[in-house]
C-alpha cells in the first residue's frame, strides 16, 4: 500500500484496501492488479498441506498466463478511461530506477497468483504479482500482504532465474526467458499481520515454501542485532518489476533497481508525512521526498510489493506500502523492517517439522528399537505415529541437511557410523531409507545440529569429542558436510549433555544449551562466526539434574521461538517455552506428558 502523506500537501486521506482487491488508494500495498471486478470478499485462509504436493509445469504456466491476462485487461481498461490516472488495482513499480540483470540479483523471484474462484465467470477472478527473494533453496521471503488470505499452494507460481517477466508467444505458449517456474507447498504469515483501516500493513512479512529446491544463489535476511544498516543516510538498494511511471499501470518487463537513502523514524512519523500510521520498529522509511511527478522521484511502486531492500549484502527491508500512484509530493516509501522479525523468521527458514505445519515434532524410541513421531499441536503432542525400527542408534538430531525444505534426521549408530534419514514430507512415512555419511563418529561424546552456525545460510553440525575438543562441520546444503573446523577444548566438563536447535535469544543466530555435572544449565549464544561460533557462556539455571533426557527440536509452540523438552526421573515430560531473551531463555515449565515417558531410551 502506498499512502498519501498527512498534513500540509498531503492529498487524500488514508483509506482501507480490501484484501482481495489489492487496490492502491490514497495509501495502499504495493501489489499488482487483480481482476477489475473482484468483489472484495475475503479469501479463506490458505490451508497448510501435510504432504508436499507439487503442481505440474502445465498448471504453473497456466497460472502465470492467466495472471498476465488479468493484468493486461485491467491495464487496458485503465488506459481507456484515463491515461493520467492509474487504476486503483495495481501494485507499485520502481520509478526513477535503472534496469539490472539477474546475474547482479540472482535471488530475485517473481510471485504470480491466479484464482478463478471456482466459478465459470471471469468477473470474480483474482490475479496479481509480487516480488520476493530466495533466502534458501526452498524459501521465498516476501511481504505479508502478498500472502495473507491467499492459497499459494493451490493458485501460485514462483519464477526464478530470470530478469525478464514472462511473455506470451503468438502460439499462446509462455516464454519464461530462461526462468524456472516452481509451485508452493505451504506459506507462513507473521501471526500479527494486519491490514489497517488507513490502508497500511503492520507486521508485513511472510515466507513461501517451494515444492522443490531452486538452484539460485540465496540472499540472507539481516540479523536481529543489526542496527547499523538502518542508520539514516545509508544507501540501500531496492529491486523489483513494479510500475515505472505514475501515469501507466504497466509493470517493467525487465528487473529494475534503485538506490534509496535510509530515513530516520522521526522523518516518517512527522505529521507532514505519515504520522502515527508509520510504526517505528515494524517499519523503515527510505528515499527522498517524492516531487509530485515522475520527474525527480525515485521510489518503489505498485508491483514491487515484497521485493527486497538490500544493504551490505543482506535483506534489511521488504517493499510494503506507500501513496497512491507513488509520487504524491512529500511521500516516501515504507518497508517492513526485517531485523525486527528475524526471531520469527528463523524457524520458518530452517523448518523443524516433518509434517509441514511449521511446528517442531518429537522423535522417541523404545529399547526394542521401535521409533515414533509425536506431532506438535502447538500446546502439546498428538498421538504418536510408528515410523519403524530404529534400533542400533544412540544419537538422533533433526535438521534440513539437504535443504529441500523437508526435515531430516542425522543419526549415529553404536558402531560409530553417521547416517542421513532424508525427510519425505509425509506424515505417515516421514523418512526415506538412510544414507551413510561417514564412519568413526564414536570419537564424539555427542553432537547437535543447531542450524546455520557459520553464517552461510546452510545448516551445520557441532560436535564435542571424548577429549573435550569441539568441532564445527559446515553443511554443504546437499546432505553432507565440508571439512571440519576445530573450535576449542574443555567441553568434556558437560558429560555429553549438549542440546539446541534454533534461536534462543532473539537475534536470529542459533544457540545451544549444556548441562554440567552439578546440574547447572549454561547458554552459549551463537555469533555467526565459523571459527568462533559461541560467545562466552551464561548461566541460566540450576537443578537441571532432575532430568534424564532432553530434546531440542526447534519451535514446538509456533510462536517463532526455540523450545526445549525435558523428561524427569518420574517419566513426566515437560515443555520449556522459549522467551527469546538471553538472560532467561525459557519460561516456567509446562507439563505435556503426565507419565509413562520412561518407556523411551532415545529422544531426538
Amino acid at each position: 500500500m502506498f499512502a498519501a502523506p498527512k498534513g500540509k500537501g498531503a492529498g487524500r486521506r488514508l483509506r482501507a484496501i480490501p484484501a482481495t482487491a489489492l487496490a492502491v488508494g490514497a495509501t495502499g500495498l504495493f501489489l499488482t492488479a487483480p481482476a477489475a471486478h473482484a468483489d472484495g470478499t475475503p479469501q479463506p485462509a490458505a490451508s497448510q498441506p501435510a504432504a508436499y504436493q507439487a503442481p505440474s509445469q502445465a498448471d504453473l504456466r497456466a497460472r502465470v498466463a492467466h495472471a498476465i491476462d488479468l493484468q493486461q485487461a485491467t491495464t487496458a481498461r485503465s488506459t481507456q478511461s484515463a491515461t493520467t490516472t492509474p487504476s486503483t488495482s495495481v501494485s507499485p513499480y520502481i520509478i526513477g530506477g535503472t534496469t539490472t540483470t539477474i546475474s547482479t540479483a540472482p535471488w530475485m523471484a517473481q510471485l504470480w497468483y491466479y484464482d478463478d474462484r471456482g466459478t465459470t465467470s471471469t468477473s470474480d477472478d483474482i490475479g496479481f504479482f509480487c516480488g520476493g527473494s530466495v533466502v534458501s533453496p526452498t524459501k521465498i521471503l516476501t511481504a505479508g500482504h502478498c500472502v495473507h488470505g491467499y492459497n499459494w499452494a493451490r493458485n501460485g507460481s514462483i519464477i526464478t532465474g530470470t530478469d525478464q517477466l514472462p511473455t506470451e508467444n503468438l502460439d499462446n505458449t509462455l516464454d519464461l526467458h530462461g526462468g524456472t517456474a516452481t509451485g508452493a507447498v505451504r506459506q507462513w504469515n507473521h501471526p500479527s499481520f494486519t491490514e489497517t483501516a488507513s490502508g497500511t500493513a503492520e507486521n508485513d512479512i511472510a515466507v513461501i515454501t517451494l515444492a522443490k529446491p531452486v538452484t539460485v544463489t540465496p540472499l540472507l535476511p539481516t540479523r536481529g542485532t543489526d542496527t547499523a544498516s538502518y542508520t539514516p543516510g545509508k544507501q540501500a538498494t531496492v529491486y523489483g518489476w513494479g510500475r515505472t511511471s505514475s501515469t501507466t499501470q504497466d509493470l517493467s518487463g525487465t528487473l529494475r533497481k534503485a538506490t534509496l537513502p535510509i530515513d530516520s523514524d522521526a522523518t516518517c512519523t512527522s505529521q507532514a508525512v505519515y504520522g502515527s500510521d508509520f510504526k517505528p520498529g515494524q517499519m523503515v522509511c527510505a528515499g527522498t521526498s517524492a516531487t509530485g511527478s515522475d520527474t525527480g522521484t525515485v521510489t518503489p511502486c505498485n508491483g514491487d510489493s515484497g521485493g527486497p531492500l538490500v544493504y551490505g549484502g543482506r535483506i534489511i527491508g521488504l517493499v510494503s506500502w506507500g501513496v497512491t500512484d507513488c509520487v504524491a509530493k512529500g511521500a516516501r516509501a515504507v518497508f517492513t523492517k526485517v531485523s525486527t522479525y528475524v526471531p520469527a523468521l528463523d524457524p520458518r527458514l530452517d523448518d523443524a517439522s516433518w509434517t509441514g505445519d511449521n511446528l517442531a515434532d518429537l522423535f522417541a524410541r523404545t529399547p526394542a528399537g521401535e521409533g515414533y513421531v509425536y506431532r506438535s499441536t502447538g500446546s502439546g503432542l498428538a498421538t504418536r505415529v510408528d515410523v519403524g525400527n530404529w534400533s542400533g542408534l544412540n544419537i538422533v538430531r533433526q535438521t534440513d541437511l539437504n535443504r529441500d525444505g523437508r526435515q531430516d534426521v542425522v543419526a549415529r549408530d553404536t558402531a560409530g557410523n553417521l547416517w542421513l534419514y532424508a525427510g519425505t514430507g509425509s506424515a505417515s512415512a516421514p523418512f526415506a531409507a538412510p544414507v551413510q555419511l561417514g564412519s568413526g563418529w564414536n570419537v564424539f561424546r555427542t553432537f547437535v545440529t543447531p542450524g546455520d552456525i557459520t553464517g552461510d545460510g546452510l545448516p551445520d553440525l557441532f560436535a564435542a569429542d571424548v577429549n573435550g575438543v569441539s568441532w564445527v562441520y559446515p553443511g554443504n546444503g546437499k546432505g553432507g558436510f565440508g571439512a571440519r573446523i576445530r573450535i576449542g577444548s574443555g567441553w568434556n566438563m558437560y558429560n555429553g549433555v549438549l542440546y539446541g536447535k534454533g534461536d534462543l535469544t532473539g537475534d536470529g543466530l542459533p544457540d545451544i544449551v549444556v548441562r554440567d555435572g552439578s546440574g547447572v544449565l549454561w547458554l552459549y549464544r551463537g555469533t555467526g562466526s565459523a571459527s568462533a561460533p559461541w560467545a562466552s557462556r551464561t548461566k541460566i539455571g540450576a537443578g537441571w539434574n532432575m532430568y534424564n533426557a532432553f530434546s531440542a527440536t526447534g519451535d514446538v509452540t509456533g510462536d517463532g521461538r526455540a523450545d526445549l523438552i525435558a523428561r524427569d526421573t518420574a517419566g513426566k515430560l515437560w515443555l520449556y517455552k522459549g522467551t527469546g531473551k538471553a538472560s532467561a531463555p525459557f519460561a516456567t515449565r509446562v507439563l505435556i506428558g503426565s507419565g509413562g515417558w520412561g518407556m523411551y531410551n532415545l529422544f531426538g
